[in-house]
């Protein structure tokens, strides 16, 4: 049966009881991962009716899955002000690459010049700990079967037999996503050309540690934190599909190695392909998608936990707008216009990484050896770490400054004779129009309510990653996901139309 936990925090409405709030929610979020979990904070920082629906009946997590934060994953919880909570459980470390060649991105503009090691389990434990402190309800042991939706809402049917009603459902259950299946979106892509296995072992005998590269594919034996041993392995044949068993690991392991090392007591198997697939819409009618539901790839280069983390702070503040009334519900239709971009060239890359690392012959380890080159020079060392790291994703706002369109900086700003970290001010999911010249004249009252108007005085470098040194603006106006929306100078024009466009009428 499912449980709902119980809300702890009170909301700016009138408290409903237990079986009101089990029948109708403002947005339903079908998966309980880490996409779920972070969109179920931002609509709960922005006070809006969510929960939450769970197959599994606790956060537990068996096995690594993803591996990591990258750094604009790291900057999000810091706008959000969470991020030393995963900082303190995980381990700093370089981790962007691309095809197997490390970039260090530890000279680029910002103050998480990194990544994180830290593995999904975790990272869904100190998300799940955050949600339940923001009082969203977790209906668990139970999932999304099935939904019919209408003009003014979705009636979300659950495996249990209880039917919820919301305004709009978001599918945030995985690559086989039951939501985007009845909502009859098309995920197109491409097949998988290959099979992983992935599986946490002992082993009898001493294994051959580190990486290997032959014409089945790439291979690794690596030591984990606990002891065991860490299997990746490329297996022979497509023919298999489904959950594996360690019979199809071990002989995966014979067939690379020449013997299975003796391996036994599995703590988990995974298999997984580089099929590249992605949502044809993002948005159909009162259900959105968004992680692995909307788009899958290999998961070299670790970009799928944090695209999702990404789609989530994109989404999140916009349906919170709109399911108020303060914004229109064509907003939403910005969601799939910005984040389905930077989907496609997630795939883009990830194929283009699986082309050069697909087998070891003299033609694709010359391509490997020609990148890591050419990666080790600065520009595109650079280029690449931002792009690999999330930092440099911008999206389309039309001409003009250079920061339109990309992530806001973490600056250094003085308000009131006070040094504050611009990413403080975002920790509520609010707008922030920022006014550097103590002068700007333009009454945004009527917007007070979603965005705060704040005079600042900075005097420092405007940087960017993959740009570099931009022209010092005199207001910029950064929506709730740390997104530059408008940026002035002595002639701009133009911000009550964006403050429109973005924050809903006057």
């Amino acid at each position: 049966m499912p449980v709902l936990l119980p809300t702890s925090r009170a909301r700016n409405r009138t408290s409903p009881t237990r079986s009101e709030k089990a029948a109708h929610h403002a947005v339903v979020i079908a998966g309980g991962g880490p996409t779920g979990l972070m969109l179920a904070a931002e609509l709960a920082l922005a006070r809006c009716d969510v929960a939450v629906v769970e197959r599994r009946a606790s956060q537990e997590l068996t096995g690594t899955r993803a591996g990591g934060l990258h750094a604009r994953s790291i900057e999000i919880l810091d706008q959000r002000g969470v991020a030393d909570r995963f900082l303190r459980e995980g381990k700093i470390t370089q981790l962007a690459g691309f095809a197997w060649t490390r970039l260090d991105i530890g000279d680029l503009p910002t103050r998480h010049p990194y990544g994180l090691a830290l593995r999904q389990s975790q990272i869904e434990r100190i998300l799940a700990d955050w949600v339940e402190e923001l009082g969203t309800p977790i209906y668990r042991g139970d999932e999304v079967t099935g939904l019919v939706q209408d003009e003014t809402g979705v009636d979300v049917m659950l495996a249990s037999g209880k039917t919820l009603r919301a305004d709009y459902l978001v599918g945030c259950d995985g690559g086989r996503s039951r939501v985007r299946k009845a909502a009859r979106i098309d995920f197109a892509g491409t097949d998988p050309t290959l099979s992983n296995l992935m599986a946490e072992v002992e082993m009898r005998e001493a294994p051959q540690w580190g990486l290997r590269h032959d014409a089945t594919g790439f291979h690794g034996l690596s030591k984990t934190e606990a002891g065991r041993i860490l299997v990746v392995i490329t297996e022979a044949t497509r023919d298999r599909s489904g959950e594996a068993c360690l019979r199809d690991l071990g002989e995966a392991l014979i067939a690379v190695y020449g013997t299975d090392f003796g391996v036994h007591n599995p703590s988990w198997i995974s298999r997984f392909t580089d099929a590249a697939r992605q949502a044809v819409t993002y948005r159909k009618g009162r259900v959105l998608l968004a992680g692995d539901a909307a788009h899958i790839h290999h998961p070299v280069g670790g970009q799928g936990l944090n695209t999702g983390l990404q789609d989530a702070v994109n989404l999140g503040w916009k349906l919170a707008q709109v399911v108020k009334g303060i914004s229109p519900g064509s907003l939403l239709d910005s969601y799939h216009a910005e984040r389905h971009p930077v989907a496609a060239q997630v795939l883009r890359n990830t194929r283009a990484q699986i082309a050069l690392l697909r087998r070891n012959d003299d033609g694709r380890n010359a391509a490997r050896e020609v990148l890591s080159e050419l990666l080790a020079m600065e520009e595109p060392r650079k280029r690449y770490g931002a792009i690999m790291s999330g930092l440099d994703i911008s999206y389309d706002l039309g001409g003009g400054h250079p920061l339109l369109g990309r992530r806001m900086p973490d600056l250094a700003l003085t308000v009131a004779r006070r040094s504050v970290r611009l990413f403080t001010l975002l920790h509520e999911a609010r707008g922030v129009l920022l006014d550097f010249g103590g002068h700007f004249g333009r009454d945004i009252s009527p917007w007070a309510d979603r965005v705060t108007h704040i005079d600042a005085a900075y005097d420092g470098a405007w940087e960017l990653p993959s740009i570099g040194a931009v022209a010092a603006p005199t207001a910029v106006l950064v929506r709730p996901d740390g997104h530059v929306a408008w940026v002035g100078d002595e002639r701009a024009g133009g911000l009550l139309e964006s403050l429109t466009t973005w924050f809903g009428a006057a």
